[in-house]
């Protein structure tokens, strides 16, 4: 049996990175990660290793490692209820974590003390929660997050292997081969229904697991917390425009399976100003007929307000300059909504 986190044992985790954030955004404007030698068919090329971070999976499993087309040593972490069995499937839910800190970030949301009773599919009782580990790189993001571990949503070949385009090569993206490859590995347990793959995430996680999902049929849905644009945020030097069927050209993204179903849960003042940048995800997969995001924006109470405070941010890329969304975006980023994990993981059970 898992032991049940308090709020106040959670929060240290990512308050770690928060001090951080809030010095240096406050005089930074959104800094590259490094030139770009030319935007590709599928956006920025990879971007660039410096680590790969280990988990420590308390109360877990580690998975790993496992080296992906990179040469790089994967991981992740898995948590089972006691009644997940081969003769007891259980749903699966992947949760993708924030850019600054590790898959062991799970601990500072409440998602665990849901796994042993809510059901994700009809006849079942719990889930089972895989998490990835990202890799430390570089990043498109305003400083201190223009390095570290997180998930690579700017090079969105996601297409398993590699393929050629123009005569160039393009290899799967890492990161989500790294996630499929997990996911196979949980599957081959036998403890997970096959059918019932569930996606969720926090920041860049929630950036990536937009990504993934409209990459990837077998998802069934995803609930996410405050997500950049996987398709355009801040000084991306390659935005894309995801489409449904071939793009005309390097500026637009086919995704395949733009039918998924999503909820996002984002702040009023998010940092950086965020707030419209979560907004343009729900314009772009409109575009493309995607049933309709569940869109929930909140306030500093964690309650639903409706609107992006515009005292902290009206750039839809995003946006670093504003004081409110380098301060009070910046708390409310960092701080799992609590009280929404229960509506989010309502939602993926309701949309299969």
């Amino acid at each position: 049996m898992r032991a049940i986190y308090p709020y106040e044992i959670r929060m240290p985790l990512v308050t770690s990175i928060l001090a951080a954030i809030v010095l240096a955004t406050i005089a930074a404007s959104p800094d590259p990660a490094g030139a770009v030698i030319g935007c590709t068919q599928f956006g920025d090329p990879p971007q660039t290793l410096i680590s790969d971070p280990v988990p420590t999976c308390l109360d877990g499993t580690l998975l790993g490692p496992w080296y992906d087309s990179d040469g790089t040593a994967r991981y992740a972490c898995l948590y089972e209820p006691a009644n997940a069995s081969a003769s007891n499937p259980l749903p699966l839910l992947v949760w993708l974590h924030p850019s600054l800190v590790t898959a062991d970030s799970i601990t500072s949301t409440n998602i665990l003390e849901f796994q042993n009773n809510f059901s994700l599919a009809p006849g079942t009782t719990g889930f089972v929660v895989l998490t990835p580990e990202g890799r430390d790189t570089t990043h498109f993001y305003p400083a201190p997050d223009n390095e570290g571990p997180g998930w690579d949503n700017w090079y969105r070949q996601f297409s398993p292997g590699t393929i050629t385009v123009g005569g160039q090569s393009y290899p799967e993206n890492v990161d989500a081969a790294t996630i499929d490859y997990f996911i196979s590995v949980v599957q081959a347990r036998g403890t997970v229904l096959t059918g019932k793959t569930f996606v969720s995430g926090w920041s860049n996680g929630s950036a990536m697991s937009y990504l993934y999902a409209l990459n990837r049929p077998n998802v069934n849905s995803i609930a996410v917390y405050s997500a950049p644009d996987p398709f355009e945020a801040f000084n991306d030097p390659c935005p894309q425009t995801p489409v449904e069927d071939s793009p005309s050209s390097i500026s637009e993204i086919a995704v395949p399976n733009p039918q998924i179903q999503s909820l996002q849960v984002h702040n009023s003042c998010d940092i950086a100003g965020l707030c419209p940048d979560s907004e343009m995800i729900i314009s772009q997969v409109a575009t493309i007929g995607a049933n309709p995001d569940e869109d929930v924006i909140i306030g500093e109470l964690k309650q639903q307000v409706g609107f992006c405070d515009p005292l902290c941010g009206t750039d839809p890329d995003g946006s670093s300059s504003s004081i409110p969304g380098t301060t009070v975006g910046s708390l409310n980023h960092v701080e799992w909504p609590l009280t929404w994990t229960e509506p989010m993981l309502t939602f993926l059970a309701t949309h299969q």
